[in-house]
């Protein structure tokens, strides 16, 4: 990342990161698919109202990976090999308790939060099901995401794509098996789901124990160093965060679609999925900009770490309302891909119409928050979303 034509750089590593993270979409995707055309239109439910609160809890450990990513890349950029070892060992040791931490949390709140949320009380059963089976392997996806993180920071964004696509596809196949073939039902979705991620770890775990002699994980040298652990938690704790309140006031909208009954939370919910898809080219680039700007810096390539963050900017904000007007002009079709009848058709429609008119709003914001956390200023994104997506966005919908 940093030599080089920048243009070429950036592409590299954001292609596969695309490819990774659509093979990252499917397993939510092939679970939604999968279950509302074999099970029907509570089933989809279930699945769909557990999005949000999955991502809750999810989601501040994602961020954790992202911050550890950026030390990470921070040394490498420098070449330092001695910090660079400790940053990876840290990370992982870390992610080790982050993932049983989760596993506790998802499964002792999970009734709690779905009741709060006020989930419809024919969707509570199977939600609670599928949600409680997920967090059951919360180790597997907490650990994947670390590993990737790694991997990542060092400029591999190709063995995370081959690990997803193993992975996907073994979901998809475990998804027509238990639901379709077995007609085990919602519980078995989330069964599979977490099988396919153990598998995912696995592979990227096997990667860094072969790795070159810079970045190889050696288990005998897992520990906490104590001056690594407070730059991860420095970095990670406000992209986390940031990630939580953001999916707090998806929980919050989320409860008042489940007002509106089964049918709402079935069509909103196969809306989000489309745009997990629509919204991936513009993750990639964030995540890109923020790995190209810690090396950049690290390695005191100021005018390039600029120039890197004016190219990822307008290719991301050019593609996202390409992909959104796209997405509004199919979106009937799209939405009735996820079964769930006519009427939940109908409220994803009406949602994704309203929406996708603004995509290039949501990817400047994601994309300035990807430099800021490679610039190692975290916090201002953080409060940014703290303040648009939860105060001014819950007060809205709240009036």
């Amino acid at each position: 990342m940093t030599n080089g034509p920048i243009w070429k750089r950036l592409v590299a590593f954001a292609v596969p990161l695309f490819w990774g993270n659509l093979f990252q979409q499917l397993y939510n995707t092939a679970d939604s698919v999968i279950v509302g055309n074999f099970l029907g239109n509570n089933a989809l439910a279930a699945v769909s109202s557990s999005g949000n609160l999955i991502f809750l809890l999810v989601g501040f450990f994602n961020g954790i990976a992202v911050g550890a990513g950026v030390v990470t890349a921070k040394y490498f950029g420098a070449g330092d090999t001695e910090n660079l070892k400790k940053s990876v060992h840290t990370t992982v040791a870390f992610g080790l308790i982050c993932g049983v931490l989760l596993t506790i949390a998802g499964i002792a709140l999970a009734p709690r939060i779905l009741v709060l949320m006020g989930t419809p009380a024919e969707v509570l059963p199977e939600s609670l099901s599928y949600f409680r089976i997920y967090f059951a392997g919360s180790l597997a996806f907490v650990m994947y995401n670390f590993f990737v993180g790694i991997l990542q920071a060092m400029g591999d964004s190709k063995h995370p794509l081959f690990f997803l696509i193993i992975s996907s596809i073994t979901n998809v196949v475990l998804d027509l098996l238990f639901v379709g073939g077995l007609g085990m039902g919602v519980g078995s979705a989330a069964f599979a789901t977490i099988l396919s991620q153990f598998l995912s770890a696995f592979l990227c775990l096997h990667q860094l124990l072969k790795g070159n002699g810079i970045f190889r994980l050696e288990p005998s040298k897992i520990r906490l160093d104590p001056y690594m652990l407070r730059q991860i938690i420095i970095n990670g704790v406000p992209a986390g965060s940031q990630n939580s309140i953001i999916s707090v006031a998806n929980v919050f909208v989320q409860s008042n679609i489940n007002t509106f009954g089964a049918t709402a939370v079935a069509g909103c919910g196969s809306y989000s999925k489309i745009e997990g898809f629509g919204f991936l080219p513009v993750t990639c680039f964030a995540l890109a900009l923020t790995t190209f700007i810690s090396q950049n810096l690290g390695a005191r390539e100021y005018e390039r770490a600029k120039k890197g963050a004016i190219f990822g900017a307008v290719c991301s904000l050019s593609i996202a309302e390409l992909i959104g007007l796209a997405i509004n002009f199919f979106a009937p079709v799209l939405i009735g891909a996820f079964g769930g009848g006519a009427d939940a058709v109908e409220y994803g429609v009406t949602w994704a119409r309203t929406v996708t008119w603004f995509y290039f709003l949501l990817a400047f914001s994601h994309c300035m928050a990807g430099i800021l956390r490679g610039a190692g200023r975290s916090t201002v994104p953080m409060f940014v979303m703290m303040i648009c997506w939860c105060m001014i966005r819950v007060s809205y919908i709240s009036i």
